[in-house]
């Protein structure tokens, strides 16, 4: 067993412990945050099971896709974007993009999609700790947003949502934006939302107590 191969077997029994403790029925992805690495390492990463990568830069992303090009990966857009490179974003067709966090920036894709005749799978991304570094939606609008964004842009194909947790050492605060965030995301099943993405490396198996189904890892498998 390899470096990445035996960190993912780890990892995967972390996530296991944790979701069977809360719900045995609970089916949770997970994306491999490989912003931080070269084309190689993700390859080995692929040889050694995973195939859910994301990236949080456009043009990382063309470039490990064109290095990767003969791996079927499944490449998920992570980072906040710039309407200039929408297209850009576009044209690499990325499985999902996590990031759409207004309305406005909505509208952009939609618009650039429907000229390419494309569609595009979304999250709403939610600022569920309300932190003026961190983008999204706030929670008191983002029902409105998500239902807005279904009715005003077919282009676009909204998955769920995405938050990332409070920046802060109390578990506590942690934990209160995750499960504001998925409560947001019960109240949006109804509307189709499939995916509750939230949980990073430090922070992964509190977010799979409160809800998630995807989890973004980097550092605990790259590093």
């Amino acid at each position: 067993m390899n470096f990445y191969e035996s960190t993912l077997d780890t990892i995967f029994t972390r996530i296991e412990a944790v979701r069977t403790a809360v719900n045995q029925h609970q089916i949770i992805k997970l994306v491999a945050v490989s912003k931080s690495v070269e084309p190689h390492h993700v390859e080995t990463m692929y040889q050694a099971g995973q195939r859910a990568f994301g990236e949080n830069k456009v043009q990382e992303l063309a470039r490990k896709n064109q290095a990767l090009s003969t791996l079927p990966l499944e490449w998920h857009f992570i980072g906040r974007l710039q309407k200039n490179k929408i297209n850009a974003l576009i044209d690499l067709s990325p499985s999902l993009v996590h990031s759409c966090d207004s309305l406005e920036l909505a509208v952009a894709f939609n618009k650039r999609l429907h000229v390419k005749e494309k569609t595009l799978s979304v999250l709403l991304q939610i600022n569920s700790a309300k932190e003026d570094s961190k983008a999204g939606v706030m929670p008191e609008h983002a029902i409105e947003t998500y239902l807005a964004i279904k009715e005003t842009c077919p282009n676009l194909v909204l998955k769920g949502v995405m938050s990332i947790g409070a920046h802060t050492n109390d578990v506590a605060l942690i934990q209160q934006s995750f499960e504001t965030t998925y409560r947001l995301y019960e109240s949006l099943t109804p509307h189709g939302a499939k995916v509750c993405s939230m949980g990073m490396s430090e922070d992964f198996e509190l977010a799979i107590r409160c809800g998630a189904n995807m989890l973004r890892l980097g550092s605990v498998l790259f590093t």
